[in-house]
């Protein structure tokens, strides 16, 4: 009958497809908009989509084509890019986006063995959190402190947001 070949690409989709789901489910009341014009939903209900779709592909997939068998969990990684995002979440309101974001990526680096450190990745840490300032928080209006409260009365207002 119907066997799963590839159990990675099985669980992967069965993940994305619940995923797709959440999406939609919580999104379905906002109002979608268009491309040019989007609302509140439409990120939301687009991703669902997408997302649905790629899962249903992996599934289908599963059955058909061969893959490799699913290994243990890496419980070292996951909790070290969960401690990330922890921290990231308890650094933002009184530090910023500009010391939050460099601890979120160095500390979830952590959870690599090929990490490497120099002033190359110096540099590409400073550029991510000065392009994720000016595009997230300028450009988009993402409603996230570019300086935390502990910079107040240190940084003009206008660079708060």
């Amino acid at each position: 009958m119907f066997r799963i070949r590839a159990e990675k690409d099985f669980w992967a989709g069965l993940l994305y497809i619940l995923f797709a789901v959440a999406f939609l489910y919580f999104g379905r009341d906002y109002k979608m908009g268009v491309a040019s014009r989007m609302g509140p939903g439409y990120f939301p209900l687009t991703l669902g989509w997408i997302l649905f779709g790629f899962g249903a592909v992996s599934v289908v997939r599963s059955f058909l084509s061969d893959g490799p068998k699913i290994g243990g969990i890496a419980w070292k990684p996951l909790a070290i890019i969960t401690l990330a995002i922890i921290v990231f979440a308890l650094l933002l309101l009184p530090l910023g986006l500009i010391i939050a974001l460099p601890a979120l990526i160095f500390i979830s680096s952590l959870a690599s063995a090929q990490s490497e450190y120099d002033w190359k990745a110096g540099l590409i840490l400073i550029g991510l959190t000065i392009f994720c300032a000016l595009v997230f928080v300028k450009g988009l209006g993402v409603p996230m402190p570019i300086f935390g409260s502990w910079f107040d009365g240190l940084v003009p207002h206008n660079w708060q947001r």
